[in-house]
């Protein structure tokens, strides 16, 4: 909602601010579908020659999260702790019996009881590859730990790939405007002979193709790759979590503490309090007694 509110603030205050000064949206609309088409189309050209059809997809698919924001709430924070509590106290007192949810989470009543969390398959194989190797019985805790981070830098990058995309799409998109309007001038100087009204119709249209460029990439397509950014960074803090329960797991701390752990390192508009994760804790206790 915060984007589509920030989308009409940024047409609002431009367009009107020039209304206001006393400019005619007439020369404006009458270049902005020539000018759009080639600065528009000339922009998507260049991102799909610099993207392969994955990475296109991965971005047509993060401009959504603009809009929706994180993916991971409050709520899905402490699931993903009392998640975690319930496998490591079974893998402690049944290490055995951890194998079946770990080999098949999918058809697992723990994992079941999230849903939102078992769709994600990357979370999902996060947390069964580090269970696995912790009944394995490694020798180095901190190879584990130096594996996930790995893993974790890998996932990563591939997650910003949608906002470096983006960003540099933002990049080109002046530079695009420039050459629009060049192509202006030239339409101009086609018709050097015609009256100075018409003339200044002509170079207005032209400098329309600068203005479109600059505006869609400060206004609008920067904005988005910005957006997008913060937005994968914040739920990158999800998949850290995980990393940082089961780490402490690997070191033999009390179950207690490796969840308190998770919790500290939640980021803090998203961490449960300590009440609040001790009285989901106790349900998980009852639910399974």
């Amino acid at each position: 909602m915060i984007g589509i509110v920030g989308i009409i603030t940024i047409f609002v205050m431009v367009f009107g601010g020039y209304l206001a000064a006393g400019g005619k949206m007439g020369i404006i609309l009458k270049s902005l579908p020539f000018e759009f088409t080639m600065i528009g189309g000339a922009a998507a050209g260049a991102f799909l020659i610099s993207n392969d059809m994955a990475a296109i997809k991965h971005t047509l698919k993060d401009v959504g999260r603009v809009f929706k924001g994180p993916k991971w709430k409050h709520e899905d924070y402490r699931d993903l702790l009392c998640l975690l509590f319930e496998l490591i106290r079974l893998a402690r007192q049944n290490p055995v019996a951890i194998e079946e949810h770990i080999e098949a989470p999918e058809e697992s009543p723990i994992f079941s009881k999230y849903g939102k969390i078992l769709t994600d398959k990357e979370a999902i194989a996060l947390i069964c590859d580090t269970m696995r190797s912790a009944s394995m019985n490694y020798d180095d805790p901190h190879q584990v730990e130096e594996v996930l981070e790995k893993r974790m830098d890998a996932n990563m990058q591939h997650a910003m790939h949608s906002s470096h995309a983006l960003q540099t799409v933002a990049d080109g998109l002046p530079a695009l405007g420039i050459v629009a309007a060049v192509l202006g001038v030239i339409k101009t100087m086609a018709s050097i002979d015609q009256p100075p009204e018409v003339l200044g119709k002509l170079i207005g249209g032209a400098l329309v193709g600068t203005f479109l460029g600059v505006f869609l990439a400060y206004g609008l397509v920067g904005p988005f790759a910005a957006k997008v950014k913060t937005v994968t960074e914040e739920d990158a803090h999800f998949y850290q979590l995980i990393r940082e329960v089961l780490v402490a797991n690997l070191h033999n701390h009390a179950t207690n503490i490796c969840i308190e752990v998770g919790r500290q390192n939640t980021p803090s508009h998203c961490r449960p309090s300590f009440s609040e994760l001790e009285d989901a804790l106790k349900a998980v206790k009852q639910g399974a007694a």
